[in-house]
C-alpha cells in the first residue's frame, strides 16, 4: 500500500506540472496586449513598458515559466496588477465559497443517490425501478446552469422562499443561500451516482458468493449493506474523483448566475481583463484540487480494493 501511495503521488506531482506548463503556454499564447488591455487605450508607452516589466512579460517565454516555477516553489504566486495585493490571499479569499459549495452539493447528491441506486437494484423491473430510471435520466440531461435559472425563477422569485443572489452574511444564511446553488448542481449526479450504484449493484448482487450469502439465510438488506455496497460503490468513488473538475467548471456557471464569490467568478473576471497572475492563480489551485481529488479516490479504491494496486 506504501508502494502505491508513493508511486500515485509522484505521478499527480508530474501531473500537476506538466497541466501548469501548458496551461502557461496557452494563457500566453491569447492574442492581444495584455498591458494595453489592462491600462487602456490612453496608457503611454512608457507605462505599457514599466507594467511588462512588473508582470515579467519582457522576458523570453522560457525564462518565464522558470520563473513561475521557482516562485511557486516559495509559495509566491504574484501580485493582482490592479490592487497589488497578494494573489494567493485574493484566491484562498474566495476558495472557500466554492469548497462550500461543491461539497454542499455532492454530499446531498450522494445522500439521496446511492440509498436511490440500492433500491433500484433490489426491486429490478419494478414499477419504482422504472419511475426512478425516466426520473434519474431526465436529472443527466438538464444542464445546471438550466436548472440554476428555473430553481431560481421557482423558489425564490414565484414562491420567495430561498434567496436570490449572495452568499449570505454567515452561519444559517449563508447556508440558506447555499440551497439553490448546491441543487442546481447536484441534481445532475443524483441520476449519473445512481444509475451507476444500480448498475453496479446488479453485477456484484448476481455473483457466486451473493447466492451464498442468501443460501445462509442473510437478509437482504444486510447483504447489500455489508457485502455488496462496498464493492459496487467503487466506480462511483472513482467518478466522484474525476468529476472535480466538471464540479469547477459547473460552479462557475452557478456563481454567476447567483451572483455568488468563489473562485469561478474570480476567474470569469480575471479572464475578461487580462489578468495573467489572477488567472494562473486560480489555475494553480484549481489544477491541485482536481490532482488531489483524483488521486484519493485512487487511494480510496486501493484501500477497499487491494487488486487495484497492482494497476499502477
Amino acid at each position: 500500500m506504501w508502494l502505491y501511495f508513493l508511486k500515485r503521488i509522484a505521478l499527480a506531482i508530474a501531473i500537476i506540472v506538466i497541466a501548469l506548463t501548458l496551461l502557461f503556454l496557452m494563457i500566453h499564447a491569447v492574442p492581444g496586449d495584455p498591458a494595453a488591455t489592462l491600462l487602456g487605450p490612453r496608457a503611454t508607452p512608457e507605462m505599457r513598458l514599466q507594467l511588462h516589466q512588473q508582470m515579467g512579460l519582457d522576458k523570453p517565454l522560457a525564462a518565464q515559466v522558470v520563473s513561475f516555477f521557482c516562485r511557486l516553489l516559495h509559495g509566491d504566486l504574484g501580485f493582482d496588477v490592479f490592487s497589488q495585493r497578494r494573489v494567493a490571499d485574493i484566491v484562498f479569499d474566495q476558495l472557500p465559497y466554492t469548497i462550500q459549495l461543491m461539497l454542499l452539493s455532492i454530499f446531498w447528491a450522494v445522500a439521496v443517490a446511492v440509498p436511490l441506486g440500492c433500491y433500484s437494484a433490489m426491486r429490478r423491473n419494478s414499477s419504482v425501478d422504472h419511475v426512478a430510471g425516466v426520473a434519474t435520466v431526465a436529472m443527466i440531461a438538464i444542464p445546471s446552469f438550466v436548472m440554476a435559472v428555473y430553481a431560481l425563477l421557482i423558489f425564490a422569485v414565484t414562491l420567495r422562499w430561498l434567496p436570490a443572489v449572495g452568499a449570505g452574511s454567515g452561519g444559517w444564511d449563508r447556508l440558506v443561500h447555499l440551497v439553490l446553488p448546491a441543487f442546481a448542481i447536484g441534481i445532475g449526479w443524483v441520476g449519473y451516482i445512481s444509475r451507476l450504484v444500480r448498475t453496479s449493484m446488479l453485477e456484484i448482487l448476481g455473483e457466486n458468493h451473493m447466492r451464498m450469502a442468501r443460501s445462509f439465510g442473510i437478509s437482504e438488506w444486510r447483504i447489500v449493506a455489508r457485502y455488496a455496497l462496498p464493492l459496487a460503490i467503487l466506480p462511483t468513488v472513482t467518478i466522484l474523483g474525476v468529476g472535480v473538475a466538471w464540479l469547477l467548471s459547473s460552479a462557475v456557471f452557478i456563481e454567476v448566475v447567483f451572483a455568488r464569490p468563489g473562485i469561478g467568478a474570480l476567474i470569469v473576471e480575471a479572464v475578461n481583463t487580462r489578468n495573467y497572475p489572477i488567472v494562473m492563480g486560480v489555475v494553480l489551485v484549481t489544477t491541485i484540487l482536481i490532482v488531489a481529488a483524483t488521486t484519493l479516490s485512487d487511494l480510496v479504491n486501493a484501500f477497499l480494493d487491494p487488486r487495484t494496486r497492482e494497476k499502477l
